[in-house]
């Protein structure tokens, strides 16, 4: 028997330290519900389960960029009943006024006047239907903004007060733009952001509503290449084919800045709205509506006055009813197609999420019999450190006997 060394005593302590970290694991793995609480409890495991993990929030994700798609094509497709509704009206006034045996000149231009008035709404709806702030009717929804680039030498510029050019956009007039002084030393973007200031600041005070109307959607932006700086002159919100053209004033400030004078941007056509319906790149789905002005509906020149013109304006206007028909069935199917997605991203969430539980989510019945077991073993072993620590006690009464 020996009191240096109580092996009993140790063996039973390191019996008992094992014990106590296992209820440890055990109680933070029931606490939380996680088999894997941390990597060194699943390594292996950890990793496939946050790839799922992160394949299912994306699809979350993209649930809803799909339920905003539905959003966008509701919004469209309602303006465009509201642009039916208006054409079949234009159309019966048509029909009614090429019955000339019984309606005067007084009755046709009764006629005439309302058409007028509802080609005007039409151009209203056309331009102020949006989803958030993007247009979705006037044909400009999902086009690429047509750009310019001029390029300086030098990332200094100084101008000085009195710089004029014009520019047009779409052909609806020239207007002039005046360039506030820039102090020597002005980078390039401030340069970018005095002359986009001053550009849509001329457009807003178009009397030209038209023109009004594009303020704000012309933009340009700085970028270092070297030594110099190249400078890009945007705008958004044009239909394709639709252009602007830039010339210089009475000082040359277009070519100070590095611009080719009097070329003519032409905006190019987009794939549409392009809406993340996947949680990986590429998984997307593009959504183009087709604009329904009077210009683009062909109907912007009907006159019922006369009995060529009525029956001109009712040829034009089945045109026009067809090709918002033709829109309105396409959106249809575009919003069925968006259900479709979304209740496909439903089944694979719930696919995943399954799959990302088996892997990572705790059996509690089971955990529970290893935790039952733990507690008895840590009874236990309590107990037997309790009884080896008073085995050297008993080398007293050998010694009582000497």
């Amino acid at each position: 028997m020996r009191i240096n060394q109580n092996l009993m005593a140790a063996n039973s302590s390191r019996n008992l330290t094992n014990t106590n970290t296992m209820m440890g694991k055990s109680l933070e793995k029931l606490s939380s519900g996680l088999r894997i609480n941390r990597a060194a409890d699943d390594a292996a495991g950890l990793v496939v389960s946050q790839g799922l993990r992160a394949q299912v929030s994306g699809l979350k994700q993209a649930t809803r960029n799909a339920q905003d798609g539905i959003s966008v094509v509701q919004t469209a497709e309602g303006a465009l009943n509201e642009v039916h509704t208006m054409l079949t009206r234009m159309r019966d006034l048509a029909v009614q006024a090429a019955n000339t045996g019984g309606n005067d000149l007084a009755a046709r231009n009764a006629a005439q006047s309302e058409i007028t008035q509802l080609s005007t709404e039409i151009d209203r709806v056309a331009s102020t239907t949006k989803f958030g702030q993007s247009k979705l009717l006037d044909g400009s929804f999902g086009s690429t903004p047509a750009t310019k680039t001029g390029f300086l030498t030098s990332n200094s510029v100084t101008l000085t007060a009195g710089n004029t050019f014009t520019i047009d956009i779409n052909g609806l007039g020239a207007v002039t733009v005046a360039l506030p002084a820039l102090a020597a030393g002005s980078t390039g973007s401030q340069a970018a952001s005095v002359i986009s200031g001053a550009i849509n600041t001329a457009l807003a005070a178009s009397a030209n509503t038209n023109i009004a109307a594009l303020a704000g959607n012309v933009a340009m932006t700085a970028t270092v290449e070297g030594s110099g700086v190249a400078l890009t002159l945007s705008v958004s919100g044009l239909t394709a084919g639709q252009t602007f053209a830039m010339a210089d004033g009475t000082v040359g400030a277009l070519a100070s800045f590095g611009f080719t004078v009097g070329s003519t941007v032409t905006a190019a056509a987009g794939s549409g709205g392009s809406f993340q319906v996947g949680a990986n790149a590429g998984d997307t789905l593009s959504l183009t509506v087709p604009g329904v002005s009077t210009t683009l509906l062909a109907i912007n020149a009907l006159s019922v006055t006369t009995d060529a013109g009525a029956a001109a304006a009712i040829t034009s206007l089945d045109a026009a009813i067809a090709s918002v028909s033709s829109s309105r069935g396409t959106l249809g199917a575009i919003q069925n197609r968006f259900e479709s997605m979304i209740n496909n991203l439903a089944v694979t969430t719930e696919n995943l999420q399954a799959s990302e539980s088996r892997i990572r989510d705790l059996d509690m019945a089971d955990e529970m019999v290893k935790f039952t077991k733990t507690q008895v073993l840590q009874q236990a072993g309590t107990a037997m450190l309790a009884q080896a620590n008073q085995i050297p006690q008993s080398i007293l009464s050998l010694l009582r006997g000497g």
